[in-house]
């Protein structure tokens, strides 16, 4: 594998901004790892980190280079701050970055990356896990699937009332107020609505949350709701609550989900 990071520039966001990018290579003498590279272009993952993480968290916790080895696909982590992957109130247009800009920037810089949606997936994990289901939601043109782990799905329920009491004014300059929000595209029960509705072709999601996290039971209204709907959702439940212990394993598991392998990653 290779390991790129990447200082670019987001006319969107107007400032410099960061990822780390993970390309696959094909190698024979590493001691104790494969590299596999298929022909042709590469399936990608966009990996998003939650509130207090960035783009490097995902190689510093859990060993998902070596995940990767022997799949032959990339894995794009990008930095988005404290921005919820939304077009904040106060005019930070981290969504805009996250749907639109950021995959055009890839597939300019990595040209072997795949513009197919069937090739692309969005995984995360808390804020994260909100934020990949929301480029599937939103974005289904570009992302035909989605992985959440321990996700921030509900944001008009639960999870935001508990947080919003500390940090009221970061939630409020995110989404604006509760009226602001319920409905709108920041609404996931909303935003999964609205993509039902126009019978276009609804991409695949997946998620985890630990039976012990404090957002259980915001998963599991989120889960009943795209069941309704009609959604190809796999929903798993185990004991856990929110830390890297279980992240670092679930990711394994979203990626056979996703590539539709039973092999051992580790």
């Amino acid at each position: 594998m290779a390991l790129l990071h990447v200082d670019f520039f987001s006319d969107v966001l107007g400032m410099g901004m960061n990822m780390d990018v993970i390309l696959p290579q094909k190698t024979s003498k590493q001691i104790g790892m494969e590299g596999m590279a298929a022909d042709g272009l590469y399936k990608t993952v966009y990996l998003l980190h939650g509130m207090s993480d960035d783009h490097t968290v995902w190689q510093r916790r859990t060993a998902i280079e070596r995940y990767l080895s022997r799949l032959g696909i990339a894995v794009v982590m990008p930095s988005t701050h404290l921005g919820f992957y939304t077009d904040t109130t106060y005019g930070m247009k981290y969504w805009t970055f996250i749907s639109e800009e950021l995959p055009e920037i890839c597939r300019e810089f990595f040209p072997r990356m795949s513009d197919r949606r069937e090739d692309t997936l969005a995984a995360g994990l808390s804020m994260g896990g909100y934020g990949a289901w929301k480029l599937a939601l939103g974005a289904p043109d570009i992302f035909g699937a989605a992985a959440s782990l321990s996700g921030a799905l509900d944001m008009v329920g639960g999870c935001r009332r508990e947080m919003v009491e500390e940090k009221r004014a970061l939630f409020q300059g995110i989404f604006g107020s509760e009226e602001q929000l319920r409905g709108s595209d920041n609404d996931l029960f909303a935003l999964a609505e609205k993509l039902a509705a126009k019978k276009a072709k609804l991409p695949r999601l997946y998620a985890w949350c630990g039976t012990e996290d404090f957002l259980y039971e915001d998963n599991q209204r989120a889960w009943a709701h795209v069941k309704r709907l009609g959604y190809d959702l796999t929903c798993e439940e185990s004991a856990g609550d929110h830390q890297w212990r279980y992240w670092d394993e679930k990711i394994q598991d979203v990626l056979r989900w996703w590539l539709g392998v039973d092999m051992d990653l580790k």
